[in-house]
């Protein structure tokens, strides 16, 4: 029997691919003509327009794990809806609060009208970065972390989310105190870092070496850990040693452009989505523990299904 609330997530998603979604933001802003400030997803849960276009979204990306036979992680709209950034959005500790709930509410109302009732489908509390995640102004450190992020966890996993996934990290501090506050809240966690062209994070630091600084201070205790927001020629030549097998998801982006050259842009990079997909189903053979597939920056429903199309037969050998 499984000992962990981590132990039955992984046992639960044993035996198939899963996919997530893409660019929600990107999207959002570039597809649908809506307007995000602070490039905050969550400013659309309180208009009629904005719910209808991310029920739309979500949708779309479930409608598609279901025709290919896979689980689907739903994320929350909850990348920028953390104290800090709501300080800067001059919403209180109590209204974000609510944002947190509304968001897992939103999610979890999205799973329960799947023709299934959400069988296959895992609600995930997303975390995003306490700063600007590719210029950060300060490094928190461990205990920082720890308390800057658990407020935000506790609000999600009260909510009813399943998980929660950290995103877009540039240190193993944010990802150390993370784990560390999900692990003391209950729910199960995965970290994810996102790296420059180089396969480094934004520090310098090789990737490998911030997944095992924050496996050896949290004891292990991230379901798995992720890439993302960076384009697969980035980081497939960092991937070499024994601590790829802890990486669970990757997110890239569609663009091969940095992250420098990304912000500065004024219309969306599609990249090549065939190409993606070719990059992911690469990546497998690399991976051996890589169970959730979906984007980021630039991606959409598109990106997705050529992704899940090109790597659905690994799982099933």
């Amino acid at each position: 029997m499984p000992k962990s609330r981590t132990e039955a997530l992984l046992a639960r998603m044993e035996g198939r691919p899963w996919l997530t979604d893409g660019g929600l933001e990107t999207a959002m802003i570039f597809l649908e003509g809506l307007d995000l400030p602070q490039f905050a997803s969550f400013t659309l849960l309180d208009d009629a327009r904005g719910r209808e276009r991310m029920a739309a979204y979500f949708n779309g990306f479930m409608d598609e794990a279901e025709r290919l036979g896979a689980g689907f992680v739903l994320d929350t709209a909850t990348w920028r809806s953390s104290d800090g950034w709501g300080a800067v959005m001059g919403l209180s500790p109590a209204e974000i609060d609510r944002i947190n709930r509304a968001a897992v509410d939103f999610a979890l109302s999205l799973k329960a009208a799947r023709p299934d009732g959400g069988r296959n489908v895992i609600v995930n509390g997303v975390l995003g970065p306490q700063g600007d995640a590719y210029a950060p102004d300060r490094v928190l450190t461990e205990a920082e972390a720890e308390a800057y992020w658990r407020p935000q966890i506790a609000s999600l996993a009260a909510a009813g989310a399943e998980m929660v996934t950290a995103v877009t990290m540039s240190d193993p501090a944010q990802g150390i105190g993370i784990a560390r506050a999900a692990r003391a809240l209950g729910i199960p966690a995965a970290i994810g870092f996102t790296v420059e062209t180089d396969g480094r994070l934004v520090s310098g630091m090789e990737l490998g070496e911030a997944i095992l600084r924050t496996e050896e201070a949290t004891d292990g205790y991230p379901a798995w850990f992720m890439i993302n927001c960076a384009h697969p020629s980035h980081f497939r030549q960092a991937l070499k040693g024994d601590w790829v097998k802890r990486i669970g998801a990757i997110r890239a982006n569609a663009s091969t452009r940095s992250h420098a050259e990304l912000d500065e842009a004024t219309e969306l990079d599609i990249g090549d989505i065939e190409g993606l997909a070719r990059d992911y189903a690469g990546l497998q053979a690399i991976l051996p523990n890589l169970r959730v597939l979906g984007g980021c920056c630039g991606t959409d429903h598109r990106h997705v299904a050529a992704i899940g199309r090109a790597c659905i037969h690994h799982h099933a050998a």
